[in-house]
């Protein structure tokens, strides 16, 4: 936690205590197996999946979404949203995440409510020492859609095929899982626009 705190990650970390480590050739380190934890914050409907990459198609480890009651005050709906996700790290240990990207909201109020969701799903992951990333919403429908203006169901319906799962995945699930995918495309040794670092 304190490295993280100061800017380490935590493969940094143990490296630095670890001693030297052999590099691996680049080839090689593209096809690491990776587990990617995606999260698409709201108050009272949090998206996370998870999946993992490394063999031929990504397979899906967990998706859910973390339902606050209306009638949950703001602080319990907070402390659920960072104790589900504390629960999912701990069981995948995912090696990365990757949140949905910030975007335009008219109503300050809502902004801001969807500001503490984001921040109590952030914090929850940080304090795992997990590198975070954001991608745009627009980007992660292109990814996966091949259009920036989609439907949520046509999202749902990409990542239930990309995925071989029986079902389209709950609407927030789906949008999580869709960046946990648009994280791993962005990453293979054909993209050269990286996702943002945060």
């Amino acid at each position: 936690m304190k490295d993280r705190v100061n800017g380490k990650s935590l493969a940094a970390s143990k490296r630095s205590t670890d001693g030297p480590r052999e590099t691996l050739p680049l080839a090689t380190s593209r096809v690491l197996q990776q587990i990617i934890l995606g999260i698409d914050p709201s108050l009272r409907g949090t998206g996370f999946g998870i999946i993992q990459t490394g063999k031929s198609s990504p397979e899906t480890l967990a998706h859910g979404t973390i339902s606050c009651p209306k009638s949950w005050e703001r602080s319990r709906c907070l402390a659920k949203i960072s104790e589900t996700l504390h629960a999912e790290i701990k069981k995948y240990s995912p090696t990365v995440c990757v949140v949905e990207g910030l975007f335009y909201v008219q109503n300050v109020k809502t902004a801001l409510i969807m500001g503490e969701a984001r921040g109590a799903a952030m914090a929850a992951v940080a304090e795992s020492g997990i590198e975070i990333f954001e991608i745009a919403t627009r980007k992660v429908k292109q990814a996966i859609v091949g259009y920036g203006a989609a439907q949520k169901s046509a999202v749902a319906k990409m990542v239930q095929r990309m995925l071989n799962l029986s079902k389209p995945p709950a609407p927030d699930a789906a949008d999580a899982l869709a960046l946990a995918l648009t994280h791993a495309q962005t990453n293979s040794r054909y993209n050269l626009s990286a996702a943002k670092r945060i």
